[in-house]
């Protein structure tokens, strides 16, 4: 599956975006979709996935409550619904696709997007 990230951009702190994840090659549903961020310096890490199976998602703890993972099968898309942002939220966000029923673990993922940034001023 080949998967294609949009809608970063520069924001205020407190605002709202909203990250797709455009898949093509192979449906969204057969596999659980993930979100990761990696922030200048730092290694990637985790934010939302959604699982295959059931739909079910896990979050990482310092999005959860202000960030939403969404699929839309019938568009082929992921979403990452993002509110409330702050400053340390800014990154580039990559999808992904893992044959995992739900899978939090990068090197679970075997397809990734090439990245869009984010940037939350404070």
């Amino acid at each position: 599956v080949q998967l294609q990230a949009s809608g970063g951009g520069l924001v205020q702190a407190g605002a709202s975006l909203r990250l797709s994840c455009a898949a093509s090659g192979r449906t969204v549903s057969s596999y659980s979709m993930g979100w990761f961020r990696q922030a200048p310096g730092k290694e990637r890490e985790f934010v939302a996935t959604i699982s295959r199976n059931d739909g079910s998602t896990i979050y990482a703890d310092s999005v959860r409550g202000r960030f939403t993972i969404a699929r839309d099968n019938a568009r082929n898309t992921v979403y990452l619904q993002m509110d409330s942002l702050k400053p340390e939220d800014t990154a580039v966000y990559y999808c992904a696709a893992s044959t995992y029923a739900l899978a939090r673990w990068a090197p679970n993922y075997g397809s990734w997007g090439q990245g869009t940034q984010v940037t939350v001023s404070s």
